[in-house]
């Protein structure tokens, strides 16, 4: 399976327009080659050099198994989860002021579920550990970005 974005390119820089310094919108994606038997997606990003812990920024679930192609601004396909913000949707890098770069990875999940069983405003790890569970393919795609 493959993942893509027009907004930046793996190992690439997120440009300012995708994070808290300006617009916090999604970048847009597309992707290819679900495995046969793909009942729904799940997109998550997360950002592993955050002080202390993994900080979550985005989770979107329960997208179609036709969907190929997420525009930029729009989670409406799916279902958004709390970020580590504490607010539903979309919270774009925002690393600390001088701690360098940080990797954003967003990764793709292929499901054989068509909705995942997570609680009402269910938090990015949780939808991380139902994605995960019933992942029968994933694709990521690394950006990086520092203030």
């Amino acid at each position: 399976m493959q993942l893509r974005s027009d907004a930046f390119k793996n190992g690439g820089n997120v440009p300012k327009r995708f994070t808290c310094d300006g617009a916090n919108h999604s970048p847009s994606f597309a992707w290819s080659d679900a495995p046969i038997g793909t009942q729904s997606f799940a997109i998550i990003c997360r950002d592993p050099d955050a002080p202390g812990t993994t900080w979550y920024h985005w989770a979107l679930f329960d997208l179609p198994p036709d969907s190929l192609v997420l525009v930029e601004g729009r989670g409406a396909l799916g279902l958004e989860a709390v970020n580590d913000f504490g607010k539903q949707g979309y919270g774009g890098p925002c690393p600390p002021h001088g701690h360098g770069e940080h990797h954003y990875i967003f990764r793709l999940y292929a499901l054989n579920v068509r909705h995942l069983d997570v609680p009402h405003a269910a938090r990015c790890r949780d939808i991380e550990s139902a994605s995960e569970a019933h992942a029968i393919a994933t694709a990521e795609l690394t950006g990086i970005y520092a203030r």
